[in-house]
């Protein structure tokens, strides 16, 4: 209500002058006020000219009857104005919508005049032979072409002013909100050729679902009626026009199956009582039934119409019939059975479990003949899903009823508890630890158990909660030798680390299957946290041989984690010119790296030889050459006891492998150095007989 009388006042006198003006100007001023205040979204001019050009229940528009915008806007005598920004046309101030919402008599049944504008714009012929011509050019949806063209169509066709997208996307609405007679017939008319209107073809870009391919299929006059949710159409349609309330369309469901699936109570209440209705019918897709679809959506309202009392069994045997005794029925007895898989195995219970609609997961448990336990094709049952997702409601609920089996393996033999516990969902793992009938550490194909999956994951608090369990192993290695230790130590979870350590049975140092212990990991990840605990933990051997021979230091200097590499030098049982399987030290994989820190931290030390060949004759100074590591070069070269001419067991040297690589920084340093000779033949990398193009420009450098 607008606080001031003065203004209501205006509004009144200006209301008046709108209605005195002569010819058409008062019936235009007054209706596009009624557009303008009615519509679901801001029409644009050409919009409303084209509105109020149409004649009810005409088969075309006649173009005499178009007004300019600017003459359309001079009968609202200043009530309506063009948005600058959008291009739409508004209501002059925000008080004058209040007015009009007030005043409702000014407008005699706005919704179904404007619903009924729309559906004669839309069975315009002018408009159905633009659905004809079109459709046969944008196939079933199914291509990305199809989905391209369609756009492009879109385009050509809204390019232009016109009525065509806000009467295809919003007559229903405004059909719901306020229904007629006249509007039913014209919904008819425009649902008995929809799957060919150009409507079908836009009403899905502004409903996309995420069931729905990105192609964006057209839309079904089933799908429509659906959408819109207009019991009284589907009522006409089914007993004025005799409508199948069993056939499919192009999508390959049902009416019901499409009621169900958008919530659509009043619509799924008359298909139910309807004789012929088949309500156990499966899409031809996915083979989900009506309530699959229902209980998919959580449309707890639905869910119940199918397992309300109309399908009780007249024999008395229970509500639901298994299928000899649904053999002996009349062919006009309904039911439907709530554990019906689809192409994929899952029932009802499974999908409601599976998108947390607690509300539809208890009213199918309170069935009796619902089957807690029923896997679906990769072996997953209702509790799995729910588990696996971390829906705790569900879980409880599920876990309440006395026939589930909440330790059953799927296909990979995981459990519910493995998947709650690999994800981090610490309330459905304390859920399932609660059951004596769960085994906590339950191994599955690849022998990997709950447990190593909370810890590689870094959930400590599933950690926790497995580790209080009784019946636990906390050192079982997977089929790779792998422990819960191993991999947290491999990611860096400093407090899994903690937890795991804590437990007298768990080995610090025991190898994986590759040699590789939770020790080196850690090194070779950079993990200065983990290596303090282990370190501090004792019993580790901090420099083990493993793969290639090469030790934590070789590992952490050759991936230039620094702080890790000065706690291992600070160690006495750590040396730190260890040779590997290649002869290359720590400083030879740091130096190849170019890690600077490292470098300096190794040749700080009097037991580390900074020139050492490797098997092919290689020094550290010759990798960092190389690879054009020029601070590593640098503090190389400014040791005297590092040859900066040294040949490798193919004749090249330092300054040779620059130069191939065209490492001119580096090239200008060793000739800087000093005992570098340019002409000397292993200088040069043999190719034929003749020097490398790329070694006779980088050796400008010495003359």
């Amino acid at each position: 209500m607008i606080s001031s009388p003065g203004l209501g006042e205006a509004y009144d006198a200006t209301i008046r002058r709108i209605k005195a003006q002569e010819g058409d100007r008062a019936r235009l001023g007054m209706a596009a006020l009624m557009w303008i205040s009615h519509s679901l979204r801001p029409l644009e001019g050409g919009e409303i000219c084209h509105a109020l050009a149409v004649e009810i229940g005409s088969t075309e528009i006649n173009p005499n009857d178009m007004s300019q915008i600017q003459t359309v806007l001079s009968c609202c005598r200043g009530l309506a104005t063009i948005d600058e920004k959008s291009s739409t046309v508004r209501l002059v101030h925000f008080t004058l919508k209040e007015y009009l919402s007030d005043h409702t008599a000014l407008f005699n049944n706005p919704h179904s005049t404007i619903a009924e504008t729309c559906l004669t714009y839309l069975n315009y012929q002018t408009i159905k032979g633009i659905s004809a011509s079109r459709s046969r050019d944008l196939g079933d949806g199914s291509s990305p072409r199809s989905a391209y063209r369609r756009a492009d169509m879109r385009t050509e066709l809204l390019g232009r002013p016109s009525l065509l997208e806000y009467s295809s996307l919003y007559w229903g609405t405004h059909m719901r909100m306020e229904p007629s007679d006249r509007s039913r017939y014209l919904a008819l008319d425009l649902l008995s050729e929809y799957d060919s209107h150009i409507s079908a073809q836009l009403l899905p870009m502004s409903t996309v679902e995420w069931w729905y391919d990105v192609a964006l299929k057209p839309f079904s006059a089933l799908r429509c009626i659906s959408h819109f949710d207009i019991v009284e159409v589907v009522i006409d349609l089914v007993r004025t026009k005799g409508w199948d309330v069993n056939q499919r369309d192009r999508d390959g469901l049902t009416l019901l199956m499409w009621a169900a699936r958008h919530g659509r109570e009043e619509v799924v209440r008359f298909l139910l009582q309807q004789k012929h209705t088949q309500p156990d019918m499966a899409d031809t897709e996915y083979g989900l039934t009506a309530l699959s679809w229902a209980a998919m959506s959580g449309h707890e309202g639905v869910v119940g119409l199918f397992l309300g009392p109309l399908f009780v069994n007249p024999g008395g045997i229970g509500r639901w019939l298994g299928a000899v005794q649904a053999m002996s029925l009349p062919s006009d007895t309904k039911y439907v059975n709530p554990n019906r898989p689809d192409k994929g195995g899952q029932t009802p219970l499974s999908w409601a479990a599976r998108n947390r609609h607690d509300g539809v997961v208890k009213l199918l448990l309170e069935r009796g003949d619902v089957k807690p336990n029923r896997p679906d094709r990769g072996g997953r049952t209702p509790l799995w899903w729910a588990a696996s997702i971390g829906h705790d409601g569900a879980v409880k609920l599920l876990l309440d009823r006395e026939d589930i089996s909440p330790d059953i393996q799927d296909y990979h033999k995981r459990t519910p508890l493995e998947w709650s516990a690999s994800c981090g969902h610490d309330r459905v793992v304390k859920l399932l630890l609660g059951r004596e009938d769960v085994r906590p550490d339950r191994p599955n194909s690849s022998g990997e158990t709950p447990l190593l999956w909370a810890a590689s994951n870094g959930h400590d608090g599933v950690v926790k909660l497995l580790l209080e369990r009784e019946g636990i192993n906390p050192d079982r290695p997977d089929r790779s030798g792998r422990t819960p230790l191993w991999w947290a130590a491999t990611s860096g979870y400093d407090r899994v680390v903690e937890l795991l350590l804590g437990r007298q049975d768990v080995s610090p140092d025991r190898p994986d299957n590759g040699r590789q212990t939770p020790f080196s990991r850690a090194a070779r990840g950079g993990y200065h946290g983990v290596v303090k605990l282990l370190l501090a933990r004792g019993g580790v051997n901090p420099d083990r041989l493993e793969e290639h021979d090469r030790t934590p230091l070789s590992w952490a200097a050759g991936s230039g984690h620094d702080r890790v590499v000065k706690l291992l030098l600070e160690r006495e049982d750590v040396n730190p010119d260890r040779l590997d399987y290649y002869r290359r030290t720590p400083l030879s994989w740091a130096a190849c790296g170019g890690h600077d820190r490292v470098v300096k931290l190794l040749l700080a030390l009097e037991n580390v030889n900074p020139d050492r060949p490797d098997n092919c004759g290689r020094t550290p100074l010759s990798w960092a050459a190389e690879n054009g590591r020029d601070g590593v070069v640098e503090l190389l070269l400014g040791r005297e006891d590092v040859s900066p001419d040294m040949p490798d067991n193919r004749g090249s040297t330092p300054v040779s492998w620059a130069a191939q690589n065209r490492r001119d920084r580096v090239v200008k340093l060793l000739s800087e150095r000093g005992g570098v000779r340019p002409g000397r033949p292993t200088n040069v990398v043999q190719h034929g007989s003749r020097r490398p193009p790329e070694y006779r420009r980088n050796i400008s450098v010495f003359r």
